[in-house]
């Protein structure tokens, strides 16, 4: 079972908090953002949702090694783009637990389907509606992570293409080879 809980207003100022800190070390060390976005389902307004907050921090793909510097240096684990390209995630140290980090290159596709779902589903209700509807169902049934992700392919590919991403996009999003966690523990 996956846990997926109804939306918590306290959400966005846990973001800003986030965003505040990742702000200030990127840019004590120099290191030029072009933006630092919430992103996945706590980012949507009325949402249901695992109590993750995800955070896409995103630069100009020459400065990616620095921006993973500065995530090593406040505690975080580098993991590689686990199968996401132009997407490098991290593991939170235990004081930031409940939180996905990701630094991202502009304009990758992974960024924008962060961004198109998150789009999507704050500007249609219904969709956004359907969608925690699939997420409770299918968070309640799952066995692990991996089957809970799979379970909500369908829609995420449906939300997708609301937002016009191509087929040839979606069929990409949808390839992507990402390690299961027992491969890749995270």
């Amino acid at each position: 079972m996956i846990e997926v809980v109804e939306y918590d207003s306290g959400w966005p100022l846990r973001f800003e908090a986030l965003r505040r800190e990742y702000a200030e070390a990127l840019s004590g060390a120099g290191v030029p953002v072009l933006g630092i976005e919430h992103v996945g389902s706590t980012s949507v307004p009325g949402l249901a949702a695992k109590p993750v907050i995800d955070c896409d921090i995103v630069v100009a793909a020459a400065d990616v090694p620095a921006a993973a510097a500065v995530l090593a240096g406040l505690g975080f684990r580098p993991l590689g783009e686990l199968g996401i390209p132009q997407r490098w995630a991290f593991k939170a140290p235990e004081r930031l637990a409940g939180t996905n980090t990701y630094v991202v290159v502009d304009g990758c596709l992974s960024l924008r389907n962060h961004l198109a779902v998150r789009d999507v589903l704050r500007s249609d209700p219904v969709l956004r509606d359907e969608y925690a509807a699939v997420k409770r169902q299918v968070g309640a049934s799952a066995a692990d992570i991996d089957e809970y992700g799979q379970g909500k392919n369908a829609v995420i590919q449906r939300i997708l293409s609301a937002a016009g991403l191509s087929a040839d996009e979606r069929a990409s999003i949808d390839g992507n080879q990402v390690p299961s966690h027992s491969e890749v523990p995270r």
